[in-house]
């Protein structure tokens, strides 16, 4: 079962603040210059229908997830390490797990992009967020495996109602913020502004969660991991 398919039925967990809120608030703070300071605990919700490299694959009374993370790697600058060995090291320093998105129309204007003809532009934004964390390589040996990630055996039955939840640790710059933005045009009238918005961490925890009671099934950390096996 692929990401799409599963984010039929799989209902995302609750944390108690949803990553655009916890986000502005630490925006908030540092523009004030109050920031946090490194090492303030944040709690996040993974965005499962966000997640192509999520998996569940059904066996009788058990169910294999999986959450590959060969390919969540942020080519932002900021992560960019040009003279990394590949051989032993990543390009890009940090990993992401996707979050949250948020759409906002900003209401439409008159344009004129093919000559003779007036059109209607949109004006659109979408604000993507996401956890940016370096020590990947803590919870399991850096191999070249595309199925390479987080997996958990669970019971079949904790499907329909399961969750990921990340802990993590905020380190500097605590946020980054990158903004791409494409013109309108006759054949595409929608001005689009994409802002990816990242809280900048060290992982601590994976978490995978009954979201209908909000018990954590089981837990994997750098050190252990009791999501096998069960």
């Amino acid at each position: 079962m692929t990401a799409a398919l599963a984010a039929a039925f799989l209902t995302p967990a609750s944390a108690l603040d949803s990553a655009e809120q916890q986000f502005e608030r630490l925006a908030a703070q540092v523009k004030a210059g109050h920031p946090p300071s490194p090492g303030e605990t944040v709690e996040v919700d993974i965005d499962l229908a966000a997640s192509s490299g999520f998996s569940v694959e059904l066996a009788g009374e058990k169910a294999q997830v999986r959450y590959r993370m060969a390919f969540n790697q942020i080519a932002e600058g900021w992560s960019w390490r040009p003279l990394a060995d590949p051989a032993v090291d990543d390009y890009y320093r940090y990993k992401f797990l996707p979050l949250q998105s948020v759409a906002v129309e900003r209401g439409e204007y008159a344009h004129e992009d093919k000559i003779g003809v007036t059109q209607q532009m949109k004006v659109s934004w979408r604000y993507d967020y996401f956890l940016a964390f370096d020590n990947l390589y803590d919870f399991y040996p850096r191999v070249v495996d595309d199925d390479a990630g987080f997996v958990a055996e669970l019971p079949a039955a904790a499907v329909g109602h399961l969750g990921l939840r990340a802990r993590a640790h905020l380190i500097e710059p605590l946020i980054s913020e990158s903004t791409t933005f494409w013109k309108a045009t006759y054949g595409k009238p929608t001005d689009f502004t994409l802002k990816k918005r990242y809280l900048v961490s060290v992982l601590d925890e994976i978490d995978f969660v009954d979201t209908d009671s909000g018990k954590v099934l089981c837990r994997i950390r750098p050190a252990s991991n009791d999501c096998l096996k069960r």
